[in-house]
């Protein structure tokens, strides 16, 4: 592993907001490695959000720009690590199958009284053992030499509270993958493995990162112990979908859809599988306010459950948008007042547009958002939230809305 010398320390801080590249075309300063450091500043730059208190840390050696893009933020990170307490009862032992730059690691290390970090990347797991008792990580393991997961299985002699699998999502040509056959490791293939190294024979409960693209319902007729799915998303983009399995009998799945958000409480929806095909639905025209479900609730497939819930109808079986009369506080997505309704007509539109700007979503319409918006002729931005949509009695319809921030004050 290279190590930073204090005067690279200096170097990396003094330029963290330069475009690292430019400066590999300046003379090498003395006592830099050029390469070295861009590569460095590279990757702090990508966690600057995504890892704040990583990217706080000067000491810190940084892997490659890549492993940072694949790694979990901290937010998601710590939302999964809250999964492990069980009434109130904190694990004893989790092992991270697939440590990769340690972020969930050291957000498992902050709930368990132990976490075992694995890592089949020799230069990972180096930086992983450097980096993370540096953030507070002094619970965690890291066996030495590194040790291959399968085999570490296979002679594993406890049971581990939890097991962590967040397989690679890219084949070996680099294109991304999602199913769980794809995946490296093959999950199936671990899932039903031989008892001396199967997931389930070692652990009293196995928590399944995948891609926010996963079929859900696939993933739970392949895996039958499935007893939870929590659909995680940040500020409205879902980075996650993560599966329970225990051997806890449960009558249906239950789902989390999370929204986990800065200015605001985070939104938590709630409900079971079964939920969704049962819940009743009322259809309604449009009335005084609309609400747009966020990434979670929609990827979780809680169109009818939500509706049902938040008592709100529904604008159209397939046109996931809902509406009421009187405002419903506290719906987990955007909630916006109706100012207007119209036909996708350039002079029509244009009517409450004065400016000729608006915000432009496309929901259940035949036409894509940036076709539909040259033929109405207006440029992105505004205060304005026009919505293109299919209504129940099959009309065509632009909804010109306004949005509300702030529900509660209402």
């Amino acid at each position: 592993m290279p190590e930073i010398t204090p005067i690279e320390q200096a170097y990396i801080q003094a330029h963290l907001h330069v475009d690292p590249y430019t400066l590999l075309f300046r003379p090498e300063p003395e006592q830099i490695r050029l390469k070295l450091v861009v590569a460095q500043l590279v990757a702090r730059q990508k966690a600057r959000t995504k890892l704040p208190h990583w990217y706080a840390r000067p000491d810190l050696v940084f892997p490659p720009a890549l492993s940072v893009e694949q790694a979990s933020s901290e937010r998601t990170a710590a939302y999964k690590a809250s999964l492990l307490v069980q009434s109130g009862k904190k694990p004893g032992l989790v092992v991270d199958l697939t440590g990769g730059m340690g972020v969930d690691t050291l957000a498992f290390s902050q709930q368990a009284d132990r976490v075992i970090y694995l890592e089949r990347q020799p230069h990972l797991a180096e930086l992983a053992a450097f980096n993370l008792p540096r953030l507070g990580g002094t619970t965690i393991e890291f066996p030495a030499p590194p040790v291959d997961a399968v085999q570490f299985l296979t002679h594993f002699q406890e049971t581990a509270d939890w097991i962590y699998l967040d397989p690679a999502r890219r084949d070996q040509q680099g294109g991304k993958v999602v199913r769980l056959e794809d995946c490296e490791p093959n999950v199936l293939d671990w899932y039903r493995g031989q008892p001396q190294a199967g997931l389930r024979s070692k652990a009293r409960a196995v928590l399944l990162k995948t891609s926010p693209l996963i079929d859900i319902d696939s993933v739970v007729r392949q895996l039958p112990d499935v007893t939870a799915v929590h659909v995680v998303s940040v500020e409205n983009e879902c980075k996650e979908v993560l599966f329970v399995l225990t051997e806890m009998e449960r009558p249906e799945v239950e789902v989390t859809a999370v929204n986990l958000r800065t200015a605001a409480p985070d939104e938590r929806f709630i409900f079971h599988r079964n939920d969704e095909k049962t819940a009743h639905v009322q259809f309604s025209a449009p009335l005084r306010y609309l609400y747009e479900p966020n990434a979670s609730i929609l990827k979780a497939g809680a169109f009818r459950a939500v509706a049902e819930h938040q008592h709100v109808f529904k604008l159209a079986p397939n046109s996931h948008l809902y509406t009421s009369e009187q405002l419903q506080a506290g719906f987990p997505g955007r909630t916006f007042e109706i100012v207007g309704i119209c036909k996708p007509d350039r002079k029509e539109v244009q009517i409450f547009l004065p400016e000729k700007k608006a915000n432009l979503s496309v929901r259940n319409f035949p036409e894509a958002t940036e076709t539909l918006r040259k033929k109405l002729g207006i440029a992105p931005g505004g205060d304005l939230y026009l919505f293109a949509t299919t209504l129940f009695d099959n009309k065509k319809r632009i909804l010109i809305t306004r949005k509300i921030f702030y529900p509660s004050l209402h």
